[in-house]
């Protein structure tokens, strides 16, 4: 389903202006050297509305968080949220994760996390999964030796295959779960986790280890 267009995008986004990276190859290797006051990069690749984005920058201040979106009607809820929460350990970039090693240098991220991607169902569209091996690597290049994936589906498929990929590329997978809300709500939600949890939905989840170098 398309995002329904949102009415004045340009100013709205001129108006949270600060939180938007608009040139985010020239911190390639100084993200951290840049904001001096946090401790850990941490990366969302497809931030949405921007729930999940603001709420870990909220209870993580010593954190700077970085959150793509390539959907601008989706970004700038997400800007405006931000703003509005007055955080400012959160940076939005419009880019492809794919190009992910033009933006961060090696080992320079903390965590990954990546919540609710597209599932892409037809077999000759699983390389553009966001956990499908070639992305895994590019992963395990920006992120630190003790750095970390957290994802999370609702998708069984998607769940079950990329476990498969994860363990195919020598990552060691932490905290699986099929049911991650069966006891009641866990962790902080995303906008669509939020409602499926309202639904019934059962959400898959797991944190996937960055493998050692051979």
């Amino acid at each position: 389903m398309r995002m329904r267009k949102k009415p004045n995008l340009v100013p709205r986004m001129e108006k949270c202006e600060r939180v938007l990276e608009r040139d985010p190859a020239r911190m390639r290797g100084s993200w951290l050297k840049e904001y001096r006051e946090f401790s850990q990069l941490h990366l969302e690749l497809g931030c949405g509305k921007g729930r999940f984005t603001a709420e870990m920058a909220r209870e993580n201040p010593e954190v700077l968080f970085v959150a793509v979106e390539r959907v601008p009607d989706a970004m700038v809820v997400a800007m405006e949220r931000v703003c509005a929460m007055e955080l400012n350990n959160v940076r939005f970039l419009d880019f492809d994760a794919a190009g992910c090693q033009e933006i961060f240098s090696p080992g320079e991220v903390d965590r990954i996390y990546i919540n609710f991607p597209d599932p892409w169902l037809k077999k000759k569209q699983f390389k553009r999964r966001l956990t499908a091996p070639s992305f895994l690597k590019i992963y395990k290049e920006i992120l630190k030796d003790s750095g970390e994936i957290w994802f999370k589906t609702d998708n069984v498929p998607l769940f079950q295959w990329s476990k498969e990929q994860f363990e195919g590329q020598g990552w060691e997978l932490l905290q699986v779960t099929d049911d991650l809300h069966a006891n009641g709500p866990t962790g902080v939600m995303t906008d669509y986790e939020a409602k499926f949890y309202d639904q019934g939905m059962p959400i898959n989840r797991l944190v996937a280890k960055r493998p050692g170098d051979a």
